[in-house]
């Protein structure tokens, strides 16, 4: 599934509808250059769970930050990581199968320690102030999720 988003307001706005299909314990995994959207999009998730906008940062020096809304949303950003292995030192698991959504920038740093099942958004700068998201489904909960998601937008 693919959607290009011309403005900040649309892709906060692809956060929000895809966050209307997102229950506890799901996973989010956005892969993509800086700049190419990723924060924003956790922004439009996050306000879907009553997560005002304005306090949802990139948590690049911090490496997760909780976000106390409707349902407790883990934002983690994987960008400093060097070793896959660091990952493990933060208790990543303990997010990740608790009960709130995990939402991971830079997730492709995950390596080895990727969730088996989850939903990968891939983000990429199309030209000024597009970018294009692309949706993959690892897994049958995901696969299910992104076709309600794709009904929800009407594509």
């Amino acid at each position: 599934m693919k959607i290009v988003s011309t403005s900040v307001k649309e892709t906060l706005k692809i956060g929000r509808s895809l966050a209307l299909n997102l229950e506890k314990g799901d996973i989010v995994c956005l892969f993509g250059d800086l700049g190419s959207g990723k924060t924003v999009l956790t922004r439009g998730i996050c306000s879907a769970f009553k997560v005002k906008p304005g306090k949802v940062l990139s948590p690049t020096f911090v490496l997760i930050r909780q976000y106390n809304g409707r349902v407790p949303i883990y934002h983690f950003d994987l960008y400093r990581l060097d070793d896959p292995k660091d990952i493990l030192n933060l208790g990543y698991e303990e997010y990740l199968f608790d009960e709130g959504i995990s939402v991971i920038e830079w997730a492709d740093k995950l390596g080895y320690s990727m969730p088996k099942e989850f939903l990968k958004i891939e983000l990429r700068i199309s030209g000024n102030n597009r970018r294009t998201l692309k949706f993959f489904a690892a897994g049958s909960h995901y696969r299910q999720l992104l076709e309600k998601f794709n009904e929800d937008i009407g594509s």
